[in-house]
């Protein structure tokens, strides 16, 4: 029996990685051909494009896994369908259940490596590649520098640093801290803002209390508005926004614990985190929804019928995530039911669909 899970396993796998390495080659190339537009834009050459691609694998990869999972066992256990080896073991006394957790053991251990391949190599390499990005493509390369923290984004200009709490969808700013230093690294003021606006090339403050530092003395001042002339590009920061669902499980949990000390909304974050815990269920529900097609009605079909079928069955479960996370933030469902009632519902239709072929 060790033999024959061995051999299932082993067809199962070639195929998950066959079709995961095809799925993360074409979304890289297109990545590529989005990239050619940006090269020669400042600093930004042929190869911070080939190395922003590179970097960005890891996270194909992790997002592509489930839909591999999905065809890969489609292809594999239609390999064996064609060549009549699942009849064969079935004959030999074999039972559906016993394949299915074949199939299982090789699915879920591909699961675990995605999620550290997501949990740990994609946030990080991700962030990386969009800071290379945004830097090569700023107009002062030595003079700017721009980095996300928890406590939101960072960024020199010059002498001066600004510190950005939150972006708003319009493009402003909110929340704003500038520290201005002289040739010799004194701090000379320090000025507050409550919002933050691009216009005619020029930031204009306004809610501002700026304190001018001297050697005997601090200047406090209260200005509604106050004109700021930066090479700071609201663009450079916007390019180093990292979404939310790029980030690790606790980097979100502790980003989502800032904004609620800060009285921020977190529906949308609460959503990721509770996204990427449902990972597991989601993997397993594409690899067990392979099993009853293969045994049931693509018994005798093509293998380009099982992926077309699977590719179909993936977009449904596609679309139905999409519209349940869009309905729970808009409606404010429960971020945890947004995110696993999708895999549920095809995880009973998995089961059903079992159930049906053992009678």
């Amino acid at each position: 029996m060790k033999k024959i899970d061995r051999y299932i396993g082993q067809t199962v796998l070639g195929g998950i990685l066959i079709v995961l390495l095809v799925l993360v080659g074409l979304f890289t190339f297109f990545a590529f051909i989005d990239e050619i537009d940006d090269i020669g834009k400042q600093h930004y050459e042929l190869w911070h494009a080939i190395q922003y691609v590179g970097l960005e694998i890891p996270r194909h990869i992790y997002d592509l896994f489930p839909s591999a999972a999905l065809l890969g066992s489609l292809v594999g256990l239609g390999l064996l369908a064609n060549n009549s080896e699942l009849t064969v073991m079935r004959a030999a006394g074999v039972s559906m259940l016993r394949i299915a957790l074949s199939v299982l053991k090789v699915g879920l251990t591909l699961t675990l490596l995605a999620m550290l391949v997501g949990e740990m190599l994609a946030p990080k390499s991700g962030q990386y590649a969009h800071r290379m990005r945004a830097t090569a493509q700023s107009e002062h390369q030595n003079q700017q520098m721009v980095f996300s923290t928890r406590y939101g984004f960072w960024a020199r200009d010059g002498h001066d640093f600004i510190n950005v709490r939150t972006i708003f969808p319009d493009g402003g700013f909110g929340t704003i801290s500038l520290y201005e230093f002289d040739d010799e690294q004194r701090l000379q003021a320090l000025t507050y803002a409550r919002t933050a606006y691009y216009q005619e090339g020029k930031w204009l403050l306004k809610g501002v209390e700026k304190n001018i530092l001297s050697a005997n003395q601090v200047t406090r001042q209260f200005l509604e508005n106050v004109t700021w002339d930066a090479i700071l590009k609201p663009e450079l920061i916007k390019m180093v926004v990292i979404s939310p669902y790029k980030l690790s499980s606790l980097g979100l949990y502790n980003y989502i614990e800032y904004r609620q000390q800060n009285g921020q909304r977190t529906a949308q974050y609460e959503l990721a985190l509770w996204t990427r815990l449902s990972y597991p269920l989601v993997g397993v529900t594409m690899i067990l929804l392979a099993i009853p097609f293969v045994f049931g009605s693509l018994r005798t079909v093509s293998i380009g019928q099982r992926i077309l079928v699977g590719a179909l069955l993936g977009v449904g479960f596609h679309m139905l995530n999409q519209a349940v996370s869009n309905m729970g933030l808009v409606y404010g469902l429960h971020p945890a039911i947004s995110a696993f009632l999708p895999p549920l519902v095809f995880l009973m239709l998995a089961i059903v669909m079992m159930r049906h072929l053992f009678k």
